[in-house]
């Protein structure tokens, strides 16, 4: 899987060239909030523009649930793809994506031409990788090149299924860029490799933490699975986060731990309060006590500040750093001192810092930490189950080198 052709091992001139992109981003009145996602695709895009290739992008972009809704139509990323481009990315408005419109764009095209197809997700086919819906994206194109690493983990038809109908099949910079960096990390790290898992539930990590326990130096274990494991341990976690069903899993975690020969760092101290902060932003009052003394009537909502050095110092040492999950309710300013604490460690390290999507990736980056990191994944659901050492269906469907 981490041995893929990419834009760089193909010649594009004069060939039609469909790009899978993630332009899954946020819209609010038609608007887009938050264009990372358009900014992270303009270098494979750009590239190909180059080279002379006649491009073609798709994605989805949120839940139509395979159905047209006028209000996640890709319509206003076309717009402001063509003002970060400098030139004109024509939309193709069918409400089936391959329809009368995008054939007849796909006809025209010169060379350097880009067009946008609407949202893939307005076919209900997409989503089950169904052949009809796949062949018909196959049928507009020459090359194939997939850059969603979001979707990496789902076989749709725009990133799995349409491999089958095309003889060239490539990744893009960006998906290039996840699989060097996640890929290498948890396959051949410069070590120590250090490995810190926060987030709330056990159960969503379950496979990361084993794979990991096996390829990491030292694993960190913070957030609200932390008090599963504490709870584990035999400590009173009062109204913490714990998912009783799987305190046996967390025990066999701490026995592997042992018997690999390698470090699993629990929270020593912990920030309670009485309850769960409502609305989450709001004013309450915290205090820190040993991570086995929470008394039976408090909630613990952030590792505490001893702890937080600990975590920071083992980053210290660390060749490699992959980073899954807060360390506590970081919405909140006085919930946030300990997911502060791990970011600044790996803000200010020397080591190659990697963090793997979804929440940490929205903390890191609302903590002003981002742009010190070695690699932010742009996949959630994606880079954990990269993490897991799960095969990716849309990494795999590309052509090996």
């Amino acid at each position: 899987m981490l041995n893929k052709k990419s834009v760089d091992d193909i010649n594009v001139k004069g060939k039609r060239v469909l790009v899978r992109c993630d332009f899954n981003v946020p819209l609010k009145d038609g608007k887009i909030t938050d264009e990372n996602r358009l900014v992270a695709a303009l270098p494979t895009i750009k590239k190909l523009i180059a080279d002379g290739g006649k491009v073609i992008l798709c994605s989805h972009l949120g839940k139509p649930k395979g159905e047209p809704k006028p209000e996640l139509s890709l319509a206003p990323v076309a717009a402001r793809l063509s003002e970060l481009l400098g030139q004109d990315v024509k939309f193709a408005a069918d409400d089936t994506v391959v329809g009368d419109n995008a054939k007849a764009a796909v006809a025209a095209m010169q060379d350097g031409d880009v067009i946008l197809l609407q949202n893939t997700r307005y076919r209900a086919e997409e989503t089950k990788n169904g052949e009809a819906f796949s062949r018909e994206l196959a049928s507009l194109c020459d090359v194939y090149v997939n850059d969603a690493f979001g979707t990496a983990h789902r076989a749709h038809c725009s990133n799995v299924g349409v491999t089958e109908y095309v003889d060239t099949a490539v990744v893009g910079y960006l998906m290039q860029k996840e699989i060097d960096f996640l890929g290498n990390a948890v396959n051949n790290p410069e070590r120590p490799f250090v490995a810190i898992l926060g987030g709330a539930k056990v159960a969503d990590k379950l496979n990361v933490i084993s794979n990991l326990l096996e390829k990491c130096d030292t694993l960190i274990i913070g957030g609200g699975m932390a008090y599963t494991f504490l709870k584990a341990k035999g400590y009173e976690v009062g109204t913490s986060l714990v998912d009783d069903e799987k305190i046996d899993y967390c025990r066999e975690m701490m026995e592997k731990a042992e018997k690999l020969g390698k470090q699993l760092y629990l929270p020593i101290d912990t920030t309670i309060t009485d309850a769960f902060p409502d609305p989450i932003d709001a004013e309450i009052a915290i205090s820190v006590v040993p991570s086995d003394a929470i008394p039976a009537d408090k909630m613990g909502l952030d590792i505490g500040t001893a702890t937080a050095e600990k975590f920071a110092d083992a980053v210290k040492s660390a060749k490699t750093v992959v980073w899954n999950g807060p360390m506590g309710v970081f919405e909140n300013p006085i919930l946030a001192k300990g997911t502060i604490a791990v970011a600044k460690a790996l803000a200010e390290t020397d080591a190659t810092t990697i963090i793997g999507g979804g929440d940490s990736a929205a903390a890191v980056n609302q903590l002003g930490f981002g742009d010190r990191m070695t690699h932010i994944s742009t996949g959630g659901g994606a880079s954990l189950e990269f993490l897991e050492g799960k095969e990716l269906p849309g990494v795999a469907a590309a052509n090996d080198k």
